[in-house]
C-alpha cells in the first residue's frame, strides 16, 4: 500500500468519525472504532478511555460542520500509522469555530483499522 492509499483509507475513516459527531452518533461510531485500551487526549487537557469517550459523546451536542486540511500520514510499520491534520469544526451557538491540530493513531487488527490514540491541541486563531 502506498502512502497515498494509506492516507486516503485513514482519511475516509476520520471523515466518517467527524460525520458521526455531526449526526449525534459518535458514541456508537467511536465505541466500535476504538480498541478496548484506546485513549483520547483532548484540547482541554482531559484524557479519556474508551468507555468515558462513549459516555461523553452520547451526551455531546452535535457539530454543525467540519473541514480537515494539511493531512499527513506517518507509517509505523505494516499495521500501524498516524494521521495528522488540522481540523476546524463549528457548533450552533458557538462564537468561533474550534480549530485544532489532530493526531489519530491507528492499528490494523484482523484486517481492520482501529483507533488506539487520538490527540487534539487547540490552535489559536
Amino acid at each position: 500500500m502506498t502512502d497515498q492509499q494509506l492516507l486516503d483509507e485513514l482519511l475516509e475513516i476520520e471523515r466518517a468519525g467527524w460525520q458521526s459527531l455531526c449526526e449525534s452518533s459518535g458514541d456508537r461510531f467511536y465505541g466500535d472504532l476504538m480498541t478496548e485500551d484506546a485513549v483520547m487526549v483532548l484540547a482541554n487537557g482531559s484524557m479519556m478511555g474508551r468507555s468515558a469517550v462513549i459516555s461523553a459523546l452520547g451526551q455531546a451536542p452535535p457539530w454543525k460542520s467540519f473541514t480537515l486540511s494539511d493531512e499527513h500520514i506517518i507509517s509505523a510499520g505494516a499495521d500501524a500509522a498516524a494521521l495528522v491534520y488540522l481540523g476546524t469544526a463549528e457548533r450552533d451557538g458557538a462564537d468561533e469555530p474550534f480549530v485544532g491540530a489532530m493526531s489519530s493513531v491507528y492499528h490494523r487488527v484482523d484486517g481492520r483499522w482501529r483507533l488506539v490514540l487520538y490527540q487534539q491541541t487547540a490552535v489559536a486563531g
